[in-house]
């Protein structure tokens, strides 16, 4: 069975489907007028989900089931930033907003990123979370994150390499993209490449303004970024990032916040642009929204919109609100903020409606 895990303004929703994923079934809401920003439900051990909400009674936190969303608690030691020395600036923590399930030999471990921007691991399946002073103390942190963006500063996008649990990727809006190699003990910017025309110098090796950051699975030397000034990609050991959304048609642009890898195929993807134009009035381009595909790695793309409405669709669709399936007919899955839920059993070829008028939809994320 596949399972939708609906993260929104206003509460947790869940849609599961037959298996043909042709019938669907909106179950929710659960802690309905919350906010929850992300949830996850572990591969490792499918019973397991965790949640990251923004409680009106416990403020910032993590909650964690173990009967696949039936009943939920919250965490025991919910993440936090370590007191401040004498003299220093103290940081709370304001919301927590990405989970990220760690390496497959390290059944257990799970990753936090927060905003204001701070990294968290946790050891024991959510329980408790310790920070990551690799990253939170660093004596450059202050440097490379700005707060700039209407929302604040956040991380998001922790990225765990399949073959080394060592080896992190974080995205920090507005910081970069980081790498760490040792577990989150040093960090170095990975930014060459991309720009960032919002900065009175657009090719600064930090303080840029990644807007989702994506690895491929069976591919890990390549990764993909949605960036605030384009589409990117990055294939290693190499360090300079190409600017693959210059192929997109010029009237749409290459600016939006969800990018999705196919599971099998490192050159496909998929975007929702967004208007990115100087006013940003984050809405589909005109009206008219549309999902573009690449099948080489960005060299062109591929208009989808077959379903999707025709105009007058002011919405958009949020960075951890789009995600894909692991069927051998790719399913494609999007929330917008205006509480619809769009789904494709075919790769993006056509769209139809699968729930409406929910609440701001912040996440959507699959599970088997």
């Amino acid at each position: 069975m596949s399972t939708l895990w609906l993260g929104t303004r206003k509460g947790l929703f869940a849609l599961r489907a037959d298996a043909r994923r042709q019938s669907w079934t909106l179950a929710g809401p659960q802690f309905l007028g919350h906010i929850i920003h992300h949830v996850v439900q572990d591969p490792r051990e499918p019973r397991t989900v965790l949640m990251a909400a923004k409680t009106g009674h416990l403020g910032p936190t993590v909650f964690r089931s173990g009967d696949r969303g039936r009943t939920w608690r919250e965490a025991a030691q919910p993440p936090a930033f370590r007191p401040a020395a004498v003299g220093a600036e103290a940081r709370a923590v304001e919301r927590v907003f990405w989970l990220t399930p760690g390496h497959t030999a390290e059944p257990g471990l799970w990753y936090a990123g927060s905003s204001p921007a701070g990294l968290f691991r946790s050891k024991d399946g959510g329980e408790r979370w310790e920070p990551v002073a690799g990253f939170n103390d660093h004596p450059m942190r202050s440097k490379w994150v700005l707060n700039g963006t209407p929302d604040g500063e956040f991380l998001h996008s922790i990225l765990v390499d399949p073959r080394d649990p060592r080896h992190l990727y974080i995205g920090i809006s507005i910081g970069g993209v980081f790498e760490s190699t040792d577990g989150g003990g040093e960090w170095t910017p990975l930014n060459e490449g991309v720009a960032a025309d919002f900065l009175p110098d657009p090719s600064v090796p930090f303080g840029h303004d990644p807007h989702c950051v994506v690895q491929h699975a069976a591919r890990p030397d390549r990764l993909y970024q949605q960036n605030h000034c384009g589409i990117y990609r990055l294939d290693r050991p190499g360090r300079r990032w190409e600017r693959i959304g210059a192929a997109m048609p010029k009237k749409i642009g290459d600016i939006g916040f969800p990018i999705v890898l196919h599971p099998a195929d490192s050159d496909t993807a998929w975007v929702l642009p967004m208007d990115g134009q100087t006013v940003w009035p984050r809405t589909s381009v005109g009206g008219k929204p549309a999902v573009y595909r690449t099948r080489d790695a960005g060299r062109s793309w591929q208009r989808l919109d077959r379903g999707l409405p025709r105009a007058h669709a002011w919405f958009t669709v949020l960075r951890q609100a789009m995600c894909a399936d692991g069927h051998a007919r790719t399913g494609l899955y999007f929330g917008t903020t205006g509480g619809d839920v769009w789904a494709s059993t075919n790769a993006g070829d056509s769209w139809r409606c699968l729930a409406r008028h929910l609440p701001e939809i912040y996440s959507v994320t699959h599970a088997s």
